[in-house]
């Protein structure tokens, strides 16, 4: 049964260290372009975008209620 446990811990350590490389491999060549102003601009802009899209993706899930 100790096995069974010790495998099961291994999951979130990998899905984390999963996460962190995809993230440095997105990342990193987007820091690099940050010094251009309209590159910087339009990457903030797309951070932006795409959490408001995530936040009504997710409220449109939650709330049972048609918007219209």
């Amino acid at each position: 049964m100790r096995d069974f446990f010790l495998n099961v811990t291994r999951y979130p350590r990998y899905l984390i260290a999963f996460g962190l490389g995809v993230a440095n491999s997105v990342l990193e060549p987007l820091a690099q372009r940050r010094s251009n102003p309209v590159t910087a601009v339009a990457l903030i802009g797309a951070l932006v975008s795409g959490l408001l899209s995530l936040s009504f993706i997710l409220r449109a899930m939650v709330t049972p209620e048609v918007i219209a």
